[in-house]
């Protein structure tokens, strides 16, 4: 594990740990996350923490073409039961993201500081968000950095403040992206939400042939 001053290039991939740490330090900047992002990186840490870049082996993905759509979802897609924005609330989506209580977890790795960097790449068109709206409230979302040329979307959180919202906004943007002929979409780690929407763990060797 290296510990990364500001400009400091990072580590080769086979020197993360068996868990997938790779590096310390380093900051935020903007060239520093679209440059980890290009390479398989990203920052997941806590307020309590130095920033710390994963490069998980294997890696939770999304192939457009498997993804599953339940027929209860169909029915609530059918229904048009929630609408969905692209890129109208991304500041808000993250704090609901940040704030939202999720099982077995104490507090958010979305800290203030990781905060104003992915606004930076909003403002850039680089990190994007989906919207769920019930109504005039906001009650579900997703937000991740989009590398449109190599065709990949990486996802880093989503929240649902009313059961489905976030995998009827994940749906759309899923099917959005598809028409822009997306290749994959980063999961980062297992969850089973994620399995159960579609997602795979491949080898981190195989993800990153993506990113070539």
């Amino acid at each position: 594990m290296q510990f990364l001053s500001p400009n400091d290039p990072f580590p080769s991939i086979e020197e993360a740990s068996e868990e997938g740490l790779l590096a310390v330090g380093g900051g935020l900047s903007p060239q520093r996350l679209l440059d980890a992002y290009s390479r398989g990186i990203f920052p997941w840490y806590d307020s309590s923490q130095p920033v710390l870049w994963w490069s998980p082996d294997p890696r939770m993905v999304l192939f457009p073409e498997n993804l599953k759509i339940s027929g209860s979802m169909k029915q609530l897609l059918k229904k048009e039961v929630f609408k969905v924005t692209f890129d109208k609330a991304f500041s808000e989506v993250v704090d609901h993201c940040a704030n939202i209580k999720r099982d077995g977890q104490n507090g958010t790795w979305i800290t203030n500081e990781m905060k104003q960097a992915y606004l930076q790449l909003h403002e850039m068109g680089v990190a994007r968000s989906v919207e769920v709206w019930q109504g005039e409230e906001l009650v579900g979302g997703l937000y991740g950095i989009y590398l449109k040329e190599k065709k990949i979307f990486c996802g880093e959180s989503m929240f649902a403040k009313v059961s489905n919202a976030s995998k009827y906004g994940f749906i759309h943007l899923v099917q959005k992206l598809q028409e822009e002929d997306l290749r994959i979409i980063d999961c980062q780690i297992y969850t089973p939400h994620l399995e159960s929407l579609g997602a795979e763990e491949i080898s981190r060797t195989e993800f990153l042939k993506f990113l070539k």
